[in-house]
């Protein structure tokens, strides 16, 4: 399917308006390009270690549309773009309002994605896309079946394969209940409860993970009643921190990344019950150190490292 790809030179300040004018056009797929930097705000709740180097902002924006190329005269709808677009020079400075067209194929933003995830294992686990057929050769194996929708987590990172391995390690067994903090698509989750563990609370402060995880845990056949989920910030909501519960988990999972995992190493201690296990992967190698030293100040014991590409997981135990 091929599309045309149409961008409006314009400014910060009308990036807003013009975005509503074309929805009320019925246009989708609007993308925004340009060089704000993020507030501290937004870094906090990207929780990301990098951020992207941009050029100064010098206040221009560039807006795309995208609309089906299917051979049709798209002059009408470009036209009513251009009134739009005057309309809002009343309203707001729209810059030099330049349209540039280009094209693109098959532009399936929910489904791309999807070809680059593929089967996989993790030791003795197969870890499969719920839209891709079981081989017959894999029947039998110890199978996951995700799909992330739009959450984070197909398995496939490091963090995430270092964060099953422990699980690997210290579910079986056991009989755990775990916390899985930061759960997106539910898959640390999935597999605790496949492992053995009798429950699992996770939390997230995307909602949409809430849907993901409960529909992952459907596919995979899991009792709904086994798993309470929780829309939160574990750091600081001290109602989300009494729901969750005091010395309740035998097992804390967490794959997120190192100045969360800092920030958060405080409150888990009275999480686990005594002997309890702290997992947690998403830390950059050359945060390991102030990982490590955060959460052993939190009064736990770092048992394990373990190293994937550039990656690393630290295991912790409470006394």
């Amino acid at each position: 399917m091929k599309w045309k790809k149409y961008t409006v030179e314009t400014t910060t300040a009308a990036e807003d308006f013009m975005s509503s004018m074309l929805m009320d056009l019925g246009i989708e797929g609007i993308e925004i390009e340009d060089n704000v930097p993020l507030t501290k705000e937004d870094q906090a709740d990207m929780f990301i270690d990098f951020l992207p180097e941009l050029p100064p902002d010098d206040g221009t924006s560039h807006v795309s549309f995208y609309i089906e190329d299917d051979g049709s005269d798209q002059t009408e709808i470009l036209k009513k773009v251009k009134v739009g677009l005057e309309r809002l020079r009343d309203m707001v400075d729209v810059g030099t309002g330049v349209i540039t067209s280009s094209e693109t194929e098959d532009l399936d933003w929910i489904n791309n994605w999807k070809k680059y995830f593929t089967s996989f294992t993790i030791e003795d686990i197969l870890i499969k896309p719920t839209w891709e057929e079981l081989k017959e050769e894999d029947k039998d194996k110890f199978l996951i079946e995700i799909d992330p929708g739009i959450s984070f987590g197909t398995g496939k990172h490091e963090t995430t394969q270092l964060c099953i391995r422990q699980l690997l390690k210290y579910v079986r067994g056991r009989n755990p209940k775990v916390l899985d903090v930061g759960c997106g698509s539910g898959i640390l989750s999935i597999v605790a409860l496949k492992l053995g563990a009798r429950a699992v609370v996770g939390t997230d402060l995307d909602a949409d993970c809430m849907y993901s995880t409960r529909e992952n845990m459907e596919v995979n056949h899991l009792d709904p009643s086994l798993g309470n989920f929780y829309v939160g910030n574990l750091i600081d909501d001290t109602d989300l921190q009494k729901k969750v519960g005091t010395e309740e988990f035998e097992i804390v999972v967490a794959n997120i990344l190192a100045p969360v995992i800092i920030a958060m190493a405080p409150v888990i201690p009275e999480r686990l019950k005594s002997g309890g296990y702290f997992i947690t992967s998403g830390i950059i190698d050359f945060k390991e150190q102030e990982v490590k030293e955060a959460i052993e100040a939190s009064g736990l014991k770092v048992v394990e490292v373990n190293h994937q590409g550039e990656w690393v997981n630290i295991t912790a135990q409470k006394p």
